[in-house]
């Protein structure tokens, strides 16, 4: 009977394990963002006041999220958007290298311990939970789990299966390279790097390596050497996503690429002496413990090392990639970038602070109006009259993007309360772009105005002001509420001015009658004059529709 193992079988087995893993690894840090959900922004947001605590946020974040790509692309997106410094990113970054040990250890542990018995009650509770309703995402969290542990149960089996410790060809082929040898060192740490730049995961490149040196057809220095560059391999991620972010958030990627960089440099130049150093640590224990013991000793000693070198690793970014003077575009939106979708969480974030850029973009178009109002020349008032309609289009294109991109975020499996905040959102890009309307509105009856050559009185322009003054108070009041977090911020104030856009419109009108009946000026005067007033009323409306659907009214 012929015993000679199936590679071929074995080696689709392993593929398709290795499919598994990184999806059940995708699965969980999906799951656990989500029910995180808003708190893990705001522990980003808040727990980085000194380096320390950054690097502790990172290993937090990291380590509850089970991806150091994931914490990373949040980090760029959180400098993409303003919220965190370059200095504060790179705190970040490295604890996010030390929470990722965990991984490996966790792949480590499924080749010493018989995960077979968990796994089939993980896929019983996680369906249960995620017909119900209410704890999917704990269920989706254990459907994760389950996969990533079938994984390492296959990749397990399909390891003993091709025997390769007794497999003469392959034996000899790895025992050809010379461990000693640096050129062989750096060739495996290459081979590692572009791997992981591949398969944009290390996980799945280090169950590989563990399966091989469990084995024992891999020298564990080789394997070693595996690891490290799935530590450069890594970075491709954040580098990529922060491509078409902007210059700064570049920045926290490139930081990422430099500091382990700086690490794999000088573990070379100290690699003999540091990994005896670890096989000493880790006497008597398997080879895959070894592995996540040299990857945990590696990643934190490297932080250890150069977090008190933050502000030189930022200054390196900076003359890597300095400020260059851009020729400005018509149009480009200042947070939202679609490479930063992968993290929905985060993407909802990037939104809301365009959303507030908008608001604020709206006021100063209606700011633009009060100029056109008191402008005498006929040429600067074409050209003012230009820009405001340049604002309009504006608007008109700043909703169609944001909108776009809220839903591009709603294809992903969201939490509930994320759900709800895009619906409020889109509700606020559609009211906002009703005020640039509406503000191009009373530019065109200005213009009409203008073209007519009749003109308002000095009362019809004061009782104007008085209005237009009442319109930019409740615009102050919008964007108060528009920025930082929406639990401290309330209606009141914005219904009280609208209140009283509403009383000075109706008393206005009434005086609109007596005044017709004195004959002060034409019925076109009277006629834009109204047309103004019931302009600016219906602003107020608008603002007001903001602010609802900003506070969830």
């Amino acid at each position: 009977m012929d015993t000679t193992p199936n590679y071929m079988m074995a080696l689709l087995k392993i593929l398709g394990a290795l499919g598994l893993l990184i999806y059940g690894m995708k699965q969980m840090s999906e799951a656990l963002q989500k029910m995180a959900g808003p708190q893990l922004r705001h522990i980003l947001g808040r727990m980085t006041t000194n380096r320390w605590t950054g690097m502790l946020t990172g290993i937090g974040v990291t380590a509850a999220v089970q991806s150091s790509s994931a914490t990373t692309v949040m980090t760029v997106s959180f400098v993409n958007a303003g919220l965190l410094t370059l200095a504060q990113a790179i705190s970040v970054i490295m604890g996010a290298n030390i929470g990722t040990t965990l991984t490996a250890w966790i792949i480590s542990l499924g080749y010493d311990v018989d995960l077979t018995n968990l796994v089939f009650p993980a896929f019983f509770f996680g369906m249960v939970l995620i017909y119900r309703q209410r704890h999917r995402y704990v269920g989706d969290f254990l459907f994760g789990t389950a996969f990533m542990f079938l994984s390492l149960v296959m990749l397990s089996a399909a390891g003993r299966e091709m025997d390769l410790a007794h497999n003469d060809d392959v034996v000899s082929f790895f025992a050809s390279f010379d461990t000693q040898s640096y050129f062989t060192i750096l060739a495996f740490l290459t081979i590692g790097t572009v791997i992981t730049c591949i398969v944009q995961s290390s996980a799945a490149v280090m169950a590989i390596t563990i399966m091989l040196c469990s084995t024992g057809v891999l020298p564990i220095y080789l394997g070693i050497a595996l690891v490290m560059g799935e530590n450069i391999g890594t970075t491709a991620t954040a580098n990529l996503v922060a491509l078409g972010a902007n210059r700064q958030a570049r920045r926290a990627a490139l930081a990422h690429l430099i500091f382990n960089v700086i690490g794999v440099v000088w573990v070379l130049c100290l690699f003999y002496p540091f990994v005896n150093l670890v096989l000493r640590i880790a006497h008597g224990a398997s080879l895959p413990v070894v592995l996540a013991a040299f990857h945990t000793c590696f990643n934190i000693t490297n932080t250890l090392l150069l977090i008190g070198f933050i502000a030189q690793i930022e200054k390196l970014c900076m003359k890597l990639l300095p400020d260059i003077e851009e020729k400005q575009e018509p149009f480009r939106l200042q947070y939202i970038e679609t490479q930063l979708i992968k993290t929905p969480e985060i993407a909802v974030l990037q939104a809301q602070r365009e959303t507030a850029c908008f608001a604020k973009r709206m006021q100063e178009m209606f700011g633009l109006v009060g100029q056109l109002l008191h402008e005498n020349s006929d040429k600067e008032f074409q050209k003012q009259f230009s820009q405001i309609a340049n604002e309009e289009d504006f608007s008109d294109q700043m909703e169609m993007a944001i909108a776009n991109y809220l839903e591009e975020v709603s294809n992903a499996h969201l939490s509930d309360d994320t759900k709800l905040k895009i619906s409020k959102m889109m509700r606020q890009i559609d009211e906002l772009e009703s005020i640039g309307d509406a503000c191009y509105n009373l530019a065109r009856i200005l213009n009409r105005q203008q073209e007519s050559g009749k003109h308002f009185t000095e009362s019809q322009l004061a009782n104007i002001m008085k209005m237009m003054m009442l319109v930019e108070s409740a615009l102050n009041q919008m964007n108060h509420v528009m920025q930082g977090h929406r639990e401290n911020k309330n209606a009141k104030q914005t219904f009280y001015l609208e209140n009283q856009i509403n009383d000075l419109r109706n008393q206005l009108k009434a005086d609109l009658i007596a005044d017709n009946s004195k004959r002060e000026y034409g019925y076109l005067v009277g006629t834009q004059y109204i047309e103004f007033i019931s302009e600016c009323e219906k602003l107020g409306d608008y603002i007001v529709n903001v602010v609802q659907a900003r506070l969830g009214n």
